[in-house]
């Protein structure tokens, strides 16, 4: 078998596993979503079920990761564009790992102090998780069909970042206000900065996605 069809094969499966990774970070955002609203009710149980399900998925998503870099490892110096298709896995397994923590600080916090004060802000911000994990969803998708339309979507990508960054320092002004508890503060404060940084990996991603995009 010639080089080309290697390279044209190692490309598609590869691809494709990294199409599944993204799914798997919108199932996770989701989950996330699930999550926030069970704490706000109260609800252990449905907190308890988010958890485990969510630890699932990342499981998943590991394993997958594992599987490109096998994929990339086996195929060698015959895909050219290698080192740009790992980079973009490493960045969906770090966001992985920031809304695992996103959701570990959030369960911590008195519940009560995030009803009164920042429920709507809290819940809006949950929601711009999965409109930008699922534009990083659509931009992997988007790789082999219309390469352009992931150009397109990093500008998006690059909006919901800097919307985010305003939100985070008015929410960090809100909480030094507004919460007077040691604990509590430090929770949201670091739920806050995770949302931040997990954002901020997403417009890392896109850009990945689109030198990636480039290069296929």
């Amino acid at each position: 078998m010639y080089s080309g069809e290697l390279e044209f094969q190692a490309k598609r499966k590869t691809i494709a596993i990294l199409q599944e990774e993204t799914n798997k970070i919108l199932k996770l955002s989701r989950e996330l979503a699930l999550m926030t609203d069970a704490i706000f009710e109260g609800n252990n149980t449905k907190i308890a079920e988010s958890f485990e399900r969510m630890s699932n998925v990342e499981n998943d998503i590991v394993v997958l990761r594992k599987q490109i870099t096998r994929e990339v490892i086996a195929i060698g110096s015959l895909m050219t564009y290698r080192e740009d298709l790992l980079r973009t896995a490493y960045f969906i397994d770090e966001i992985s790992g920031y809304i695992s923590g996103i959701s570990f600080r959030l369960s911590n916090i008195n519940p009560q102090v995030i009803r009164e004060r920042f429920e709507n802000d809290l819940k809006s911000m949950v929601d711009v998780i999965i409109d930008v994990i699922f534009k990083i969803n659509e931009m992997s998708r988007t790789l082999t069909i219309r390469p352009e339309n992931t150009i397109e979507l990093a500008s998006e990508v690059q909006r919901i970042e800097l919307e985010v960054d305003k939100k985070y320092r008015e929410m960090t002004i809100k909480a030094l206000d507004c919460l007077h508890n040691t604990k509590d503060l430090i929770l949201f404060k670091d739920t806050i900065e995770g949302i931040e940084g997990m954002v901020d990996k997403c417009q890392q991603a896109s850009n990945s996605f689109t030198i990636l995009a480039l290069s296929i």
